[in-house]
């Protein structure tokens, strides 16, 4: 009797030995309507024979739709796998695109509080005034002449008077020196 082809390598068993042996009883023996015919034709027919053979076909059909279930879970668990670890790997690049990790930041140096030149002249980088060799000091932001708001008198007719220099300027821009009332040119 001549032993029918059998495929070892199925993707559904988990034992493929086990499956392989029961596929060989198998040939040897059909089951079933076809096993049934068969034992018909060859005169040894029982209804004993045809419903072992018919439970061993149902036993076999039985097992490949649990072998079936079984890999359809399984390939159900590994794509929902598959798509947890590319979400998850979108999520991680698009937080490291929006929040890129600081590298050797350094930050720029600021300004002296004070700067120093060689003729006297001093500049105040946080008040931004600039005191000359003179005394007379200068608002850096508009290039006026800045006078201490803590000295200065103002004047109902728009008149002021400098107290650190007793300077009187009158509205019309006139500047007096308050200690000798000397009109000052220069």
């Amino acid at each position: 009797m001549a032993i029918a082809p059998v495929n070892i390598a199925s993707s559904t068993a988990s034992n493929w030995l086990k499956e392989a042996q029961d596929s060989l009883a198998a040939a040897e023996t059909p089951g079933g309507m076809m096993g049934a015919l068969q034992d018909a034709r060859s005169g040894s027919a029982s209804i004993q024979t045809f419903l072992a053979k018919s439970q061993n076909t149902m036993y076999a059909l039985s097992q490949i739709a649990q072998n079936s279930q079984t890999s359809s879970g399984a390939l159900a668990a590994q794509m929902a796998n598959a798509v947890a670890q590319k979400r998850q790997t979108e999520l991680m690049a698009r937080a490291a695109k929006l929040n890129p990790q600081p590298v050797n930041f350094t930050p720029p140096a600021g300004l002296d509080p004070v700067i120093y030149f060689g003729d006297g002249t001093t500049v105040d980088t946080s008040s931004n005034i600039m005191t000359l060799s003179s005394g007379k000091q200068i608002d850096t932001l508009t290039g006026l002449e800045y006078h201490d708001p803590k000295s200065i008198i103002t004047m109902a007719n728009g008149a002021y008077l400098d107290t650190k220099n007793n300077i009187l300027t009158t509205a019309d821009g006139t500047r007096i020196d308050s200690v000798t009332g000397l009109k000052i040119t220069a």
